[in-house]
Formats: C-alpha cells, sequence, structure tokens
C-alpha cells in the first residue's frame, strides 16, 4: 500500500483534457457506490438530500506567470509561489537559461534578482510589487500537461472564486455554475466555503518509492467558524468539493468534530489515514498517476475500489486532470 508503484496507471495521452466542457456542468461524472453509475454532472443534486452540507474551495488564481529578461538580454518567465518573508522577496520557479544566484532580471519597471536557487526553486527579491505588476501584466499558470492556450482565463476559476492566492484551481469545483448551485441550495442544502490556496506543490511528483517518506508542500487555508458550525450542526450528508477542501477540513478536526482554525498545512493522506472531520462524500476530476492527490482519493473511497474505477474511466474514455470530467465517491 505504500509503494509508489502501486499509484501508477496506463493513461493514454488523448485522453488528458486540453479545454473544459461547455457549459461547465456537462462534464461526465462517475459516481462510485455500491456499483459504478455513469452520469452527467448537472445531475449532482438528484444525490443531495435536504439537510446534506456541500463545502466549496473559494480560492482564486492569481496572475503568478510574468514575462521579462535578464540584464544580459535573455528571455526568463517566472512564475511566482509565495512570499518568503516581509518585503519583497517570493519563492518563484524561473525558466531561462543560466539562471543561478546573481542573476538579474527585470519585469516593466521592476528589477529583481535571485537570492538563491536550491531544487529548482529560486528565492527572489524584487525592486518594487511584483504582484501588483502581476494582475497587469501576467498570467494565468496553466499546469503543464494543459498544452493548448485558452481563450478565457475565467475558464480556470471557479465561478465562486473570490480570494486571491492560488496558483492552480481547485479543479473539482470548475464544474458549478451558479445556476447549478442555485439548484443544489433549493433542495435544502447547506453551502459553505473554506479557503485553501493552492499551490505549485499540488504537481510536484512523489520521487521516493516509499510515499511515506514524501514531505508535502506547505499550503494556507481558512476553516471559518460558520462553516465548522455548519458541518457540525448538519442533519444530513457531507459532501466536500475536491481534495483542497478535504485537506483543509482534515487540517481543522478532531474525532469527528471540524474547529475553526487557519493557517498552513502540510497534511499528507493516503491508505490507512483515520479521516477526522466526517466527510461522507468527495467530488473530484481523475487525476495525475503517482501524485499525493490520487493517494488521497484512494484513501477515502478505498484502494482497489477507486483503482478499478480508474480502469474503467480509461476504458469509457473519460477526461483526465484539470478540465476532465469528475467522481462522485460515497465513502463505504
Amino acid at each position: 500500500m505504500y509503494s509508489l508503484e502501486k499509484y501508477d496507471f496506463e493513461l493514454p495521452k488523448e485522453l488528458i483534457a486540453q479545454e473544459p466542457v461547455e457549459p461547465r456542468d456537462h462534464a461526465r461524472l462517475m459516481v462510485l457506490r455500491e456499483r459504478i453509475e455513469h452520469r452527467f454532472f448537472y445531475e449532482l443534486p438528484e444525490y443531495m438530500e435536504k439537510g446534506d452540507v456541500l463545502i466549496l474551495n473559494d480560492t482564486r488564481v492569481i496572475r503568478a506567470r510574468v514575462k521579462g529578461n535578464k540584464t544580459t538580454g535573455g528571455k526568463v518567465e517566472i512564475l511566482i509561489l509565495e512570499k518568503v518573508e516581509e518585503g519583497k522577496i517570493y519563492k518563484c520557479l524561473i525558466k531561462g537559461k543560466r539562471i543561478r544566484p546573481g542573476t538579474e532580471m527585470i519585469f516593466g519597471p521592476i528589477r529583481g534578482k535571485v537570492m538563491e536557487k536550491d531544487e529548482g526553486i529560486c528565492v527572489v527579491e524584487f525592486t518594487g510589487d511584483i504582484l501588483t505588476y502581476a494582475r497587469e501584466r501576467g498570467e494565468i499558470p496553466l499546469p503543464p500537461y494543459i498544452k493548448k492556450k485558452i481563450d478565457d482565463e475565467e475558464k480556470y476559476q471557479t465561478v465562486f472564486a473570490k480570494k486571491e492566492g492560488a496558483v492552480a484551481a481547485p479543479t473539482a469545483g470548475l464544474h458549478f455554475t451558479l445556476e447549478l448551485l442555485k439548484k443544489i441550495k433549493s433542495k435544502g442544502v447547506k453551502i459553505g466555503y473554506i479557503t485553501l490556496h493552492v499551490s505549485y506543490g499540488t504537481f510536484k511528483p512523489v520521487k521516493v518509492s516509499d510515499i511515506r517518506m514524501h514531505k508535502m508542500e506547505e499550503e494556507y487555508y481558512i476553516v471559518s467558524e460558520n462553516v465548522a458550525n455548519m458541518i457540525n450542526n448538519r442533519s444530513g450528508k457531507l459532501f466536500a468539493v475536491g481534495t483542497t477542501v478535504v485537506r483543509a477540513l482534515e487540517s481543522s478536526s478532531k474525532d469527528g468534530t471540524v474547529y475553526p482554525s487557519q493557517g498552513y498545512t502540510e497534511i499528507f493522506i493516503y491508505p490507512k489515514y483515520r479521516f477526522q472531520s466526517g466527510i461522507d462524500a468527495l467530488i473530484t476530476n481523475f487525476h495525475v498517476p503517482k501524485s499525493t492527490l490520487i493517494m488521497l482519493v484512494t484513501a477515502f473511497g478505498g484502494y482497489e475500489r477507486v483503482m478499478n474505477a480508474y480502469r474503467v474511466a480509461v476504458d469509457k474514455k473519460y477526461r483526465f486532470y484539470s478540465f476532465g470530467d469528475a467522481m462522485l465517491i460515497f465513502k463505504m
């Protein structure tokens, strides 16, 4: 169960979705209960009842990809990952030739200097407000497996995205439309929002053969008192939308009770993990082989059950990854 190879599977390249389905809620939905059902995402409300609670992640992807030049003339492209400390120092990924400590770069009126470099991640000190410049001139960073440019960056934002801070979208939430949320609410389902700012670590490959040795990147999250009360006082099932919601709730829970909290989490969930927050159903996309995401999903839904569902998904030509189709997994 702890071998990395157990989370590998064959995935034809043509099943990696390069653009979202339009409209959003017309993606396919695989439902895992006693047996597998094949539905569409707009049919999700059929699985919900009055008294249920649906929790979504309201993080918003920032324009974190910025193009510029080295002072020596070569082109560079940075991906702003996170602030290191007070001031204008950030961790960045930098695409360009011969990037090393001391390298100086220009982004419009702002200069940046590489202070440190470790495992490809650079610590850069800027002379101005790089985030404001990024909002004006930067681009939304798409995952490396999406090769096609999107014509509208809102397609890589959820319709309820509110709090800026993520470098990747909470993709399970991309399937929801405002109309679908209204339909869910009209059934008497309560809808709550946590925040977890997805970091670049979500794409970080697991390189150790024993997955227990993998270290997760920190991600900032907020679970409010209102949401904790909504969950703890519910009369129905708890639906978590995406692995980010699971990680936030599990980071805020103990013995079946969710507590309000905020801070950084590096929780790593894999099979044999004992869930604390009382989640009854998980809505999620189909994930990358050998990723921490598929490990979390197998921990929740059962290893054999989920991996079999992935084999069925490949056979039935479901669309995979960020712009792909969805699963609704009920805890057994």
